[in-house]
């Protein structure tokens, strides 16, 4: 397999723009994925970069890259809210430097792993019910096979925004009584037996039920909370964050840690004495995200959910617990 990336990957000028790599600068390419970011970034100046995925084939397939631009380049096999660890046990510039000149952030699936039926992201394809990123861990067939009926549609609403949750938890359950879940088609077939056919220009019925199984299973929300923490402790005064998200949930998520790190913390009520102001540990660079064109998006569907938020890490000190 050569050192080429597989895709288009989202965004990817808009990206490269904001984090403006410089040389001999220190860059994290927190989800590797088949490495769109990362050659584009080593390619931009002679930097030097270290890429995280917690997908072992995704680390296998970076191998070709790290031949091509090493040393300068690492792949580390990891989760992203890990990073600290990840770069200090990797990268032997870490005691030499201050910080991070920019950590850049692909929140969505990769494509690579939405096409291997194998895999178990996608009910356009059959395939077992997994949908682990990390390939171990519990997994997707457990949680809809073993999870009370309550607590499924509480999943399907908080992480699919599904408004019938209660409907297709209920008829998950029942199917599950005659038989165990075990296939993505199954799977689709059980919510779409529940659901309306969808208009022309929806999209598939199942759509917003699998993406919150895949967010509940990896515990992608909370793993970005502390991702975004690590950054914030990690990047250097002037440092860049750069994060592409691909729904509402990650999205409000990183505009809200973004507005609170920057100081922006609305006082509860106008009644009340007013807050002390909130360390300043980012400016925002972005008051509205950037979106893709046009063209990206007639070219590549995958990008028309993108949004791009990015932040300049001021020169305030870490307090303590922040």
């Amino acid at each position: 397999m050569s050192g080429q990336t597989l895709h288009q990957p989202v965004m990817l000028d808009e990206v490269v723009s904001t984090l403006a790599p410089k040389d001999d600068g220190l860059y994290i390419d927190a989800t590797f994925g088949n490495g769109g970011y990362s050659r584009a970034i080593l390619e931009a100046a002679n930097c030097h970069l270290m890429a995280i995925d917690q997908d072992p084939d995704a680390i296998k397939r970076g191998q070709p890259l790290v031949d091509t631009f090493a040393p300068r380049f690492t792949l580390a096999h990891g989760r992203f809210s890990q990073m600290a660890e990840l770069l200090e046990a990797q990268d032997e510039r870490v005691d030499g430097v201050d910080g991070v000149d920019g950590i850049v952030f692909d929140l969505g699936v990769c494509s690579t792993q939405l096409d291997q039926a194998e895999r178990g992201f996608s009910f356009q394809k059959d395939g077992p019910l997994d949908m682990r990123m990390s390939q171990d861990g519990l997994d997707a067939e457990e949680v809809v096979n073993k999870t009370a009926e309550s607590d499924l549609a509480d999943i399907l609403y908080t992480y699919g925004d599904e408004r019938a949750s209660r409907r297709i938890a209920r008829a998950i359950v029942k199917a599950r009584t005659e038989a165990p879940i075990t296939r993505t088609l199954q799977l689709a077939n059980i919510i779409h037996s529940v659901m309306p056919r969808p208009k022309p220009g929806q999209s598939d019925s199942a759509t917003r039920s699998f993406q919150a199984l895949r967010i509940y299973v990896n515990q992608e929300m909370a793993e970005i909370e502390e991702a975004l923490e690590a950054a914030q402790s990690l990047l250097k005064p002037d440092g860049l964050l750069v994060v592409v998200t691909f729904h509402s949930l990650e999205d409000r998520l990183v505009k809200q840690f973004i507005a609170k790190r920057g100081g922006k913390v609305a006082n509860p009520s106008r009644h009340l004495p007013q807050m002390e102001e909130a360390p300043v540990y980012f400016s925002m660079m972005t008051r509205k995200p950037l979106l893709p064109t046009d063209d990206e998006i007639a070219t590549n569907p995958r990008s028309r959910s993108a949004k791009l938020r990015a932040a300049m890490r001021t020169n305030t000190p870490l307090a303590k617990g922040a």
